[in-house]
């Protein structure tokens, strides 16, 4: 058993070290985990991230940091969600370190219901062809809860126009001012979706702030009344381009309120996405999905040319 001790997040001191894991990580798995200092910094900062409490690192006994684990834990609700992401150094994968980080992430979620006095449970994301991963989650009592598909398509293909339903205006977020209307629109359009978690005007605010977003590709639909009824929000991170070598935009945030559904204002915005992306120079579009979504997400997507590159599963532990 190697010798390994382990202690919290000592500050921005440690991005170089976890960075440094995470992409030699990423060089023997390919599993398009690699990551930046910057990428790293916006992630912590996060609202409502507990870092001294909610990082935690494993050493060897030379001190070179071999595992890294973090929480991200939901608001508080009928049940609290730990999401625990942990990597782990490819010559320190014996098992030990990798069980060590799922019972830091139990005991830390313990303390968190305790607080709350409310059910938690321990989640963890998998890519579907990490057979290591799936192992390790396995072996520690995790079981399959759901499954995803990452899907893309060429934006050098045509692209259907948007057609918005009548009655409805097609436009660009106006932005901070409408904060709240926005986050209400979201929490609508999926309250009744998989493991869903009201997101919070403070965290909607802090990512509106981040140098990554672009107004120009944040769109919404608008009723005749002025409510905001859908949205379409895409994303392009440059670093993550340059990492991968692949010119790639994602498709982040697409949703319809409900009593609007069914009525064209998914593929208006998604096809309005797509050509935002495309204006941007963008040559593959990005988007994940829930294979079971209840609304019929997938068959959309497939639609209009997505097909599926990637699977991944999410894991369950109750804690």
């Amino acid at each position: 058993m190697l010798s390994v001790s382990s202690r919290p997040y000592a500050g921005e001191s440690d991005l170089n070290a976890i960075a440094h894991l995470m992409n030699t990580c990423e060089e023997v798995d390919r599993l398009d985990e690699g990551t930046s200092i910057s990428e790293l910094g916006q992630k912590f900062s996060e609202p409502s991230r507990y870092l001294a409490r909610d990082i935690c690192l494993w050493e060897d006994a030379g001190g070179k940091l071999i595992g890294f684990a973090l929480l991200s834990i939901s608001e508080p609700g009928e049940v609290t969600d730990g999401w625990l992401w942990f990597r782990v150094d490819p010559d320190a994968r014996c098992g030990d370190v990798e069980a060590a980080a799922v019972v830091w992430g139990e005991t830390r979620m313990r303390e968190v219901g305790s607080l709350r006095g409310a059910p938690v449970k321990l989640r963890s994301w998998v890519n579907a062809v990490d057979a290591d991963r799936i192992s390790v989650l396995e072996s520690c009592g995790f079981r399959v809860d759901r499954y995803f598909c990452r899907m893309a398509r060429s934006l050098s293909e045509p692209i259907a126009e948007p057609q918005c339903p009548e009655g409805f205006t097609l436009r660009l977020f106006p932005g901070e001012q409408d904060s709240e209307a926005w986050v209400e629109m979201f929490n609508q359009s999926f309250i009744d979706h998989w493991n869903h978690h009201d997101l919070t005007v403070e965290k909607f605010k802090y990512d509106l702030a981040q140098p990554s977003y672009r107004k120009d590709l944040d769109l919404i639909a608008v009723a005749a009344d002025g409510t905001f009824a859908a949205f379409c929000y895409a994303e392009i991170s440059p670093e993550e381009c340059d990492r991968t070598g692949r010119n790639e935009g994602w498709i982040m945030s697409l949703g319809t309120r409900r009593g609007f559904r069914k009525i064209g204002l998914g593929r208006a915005m998604l096809l309005a996405g797509l050509h935002r992306l495309k204006a941007a120079g963008v040559e593959t579009a990005i988007i994940g999905v829930d294979t079971e979504n209840p609304w019929g997400a997938m068959g959309l997507y497939e639609s209009v040319g997505f097909h599926n590159i990637r699977d991944s599963i999410s894991y369950v532990k109750d804690v």
